[in-house]
């Protein structure tokens, strides 16, 4: 009996189309689609009934809330079998292509449970972590979804290095980082315009270690450099201005800090024992 694997193209994202699924047809032995017994009890419909019905509200018709409905019917009529395998994964795919995140991640997390040496295990995993990262909301509010998308999306990194999700995971956890970077430049510059500038400065340094590849990491150093100038701490802020210039020289960014710290009769200069010297060299940018 042949059952359906996925394939890559389908497997890497939303709107890949399946187009290289082709409907089953195989013969249940003893099984009737219709009619039930002399007790008047329906019997179960057949596996493979349910899974093309399946496949056909998802192919064909593009609705994946009946197409869910379906694969999940496979699973609850016929379990521990492999169509009940097969439908459980496609039904994490149909409820997350139909927005329905939260079933998608309660399906996707069964399926990594019942079958974790399955190929499809990874490709679970990575619907997980889509579905959080599907919720990302804007940085004015709370980033528990961004949090835990970045969290699940690792877990497809580290357990699946090889596989193609582990390359798209990446590329989510990229935007993910510069989210949460957003939301730190955000409060810090709430601080700075309150002229709170040791609260403001704590805001940037979570930038400068911890989302050093985003592209808010020059803002950051350039606002580094404008609030040691007005604490007088002017040592770390000649450090951050030359960081800055040294890793983006042609930033505009640069162009400000270098003239703040010339504003204040000082050049740019690298203290190698600062903190921003050290969490540059960390990471091979200094």
């Amino acid at each position: 009996m042949a059952f359906f694997s996925f394939s890559s193209a389908w497997r890497n994202r939303r709107g890949a189309g399946l187009a290289g699924i082709l409907v089953l047809s195989v013969a249940m032995g003893g099984c009737s689609m219709f009619g039930g017994d002399k007790d008047g009890i329906l019997p179960d419909e057949p596996a493979d009934k349910l899974y093309n019905e399946g496949l056909f509200f998802l192919n064909e018709k593009k609705d994946f809330s009946n197409a869910a409905k379906k694969f999940e019917e496979v699973d609850r009529q016929h379990p521990y079998s492999e169509w009940a395998r097969k439908s459980l994964i496609l039904s994490s795919y149909a409820y997350y292509e139909s927005g329905k995140y939260d079933e998608s991640v309660t399906a996707a997390r069964r399926y990594i449970n019942m079958h974790p040496g399955s190929p499809d295990a990874a490709y679970a995993q990575f619907l997980i972590g889509s579905s959080y990262f599907d919720q990302i909301p804007d940085i004015t509010r709370d980033q528990d979804r961004t949090e835990k998308a970045m969290n699940m999306l690792n877990e497809v990194v580290r357990k699946y290095p090889n596989t193609e999700y582990a390359t798209a995971a990446k590329k989510k956890l990229e935007v993910a980082r510069d989210q949460l970077a957003a939301r730190e430049m955000m409060v810090g510059r709430y601080y700075m315009e309150r002229k709170d500038y040791t609260a403001a400065i704590n805001r940037f340094k979570i930038v400068v270690t911890q989302y050093q590849t985003t592209r808010h990491v020059e803002e950051a150093l350039m606002r580094l450099t404008e609030a040691y100038m007005t604490l007088g701490i002017v040592p770390e802020a000649q450090t951050a201005a030359a960081v800055l210039g040294h890793n983006f020289p042609d930033s505009q960014w640069y162009r400000d800090a270098y003239t703040l710290v010339k504003g204040g009769g000082v050049e740019p200069t690298e203290n190698k024992g600062s903190w921003i010297s050290r969490a540059f060299k960390r990471v091979g940018l200094g």
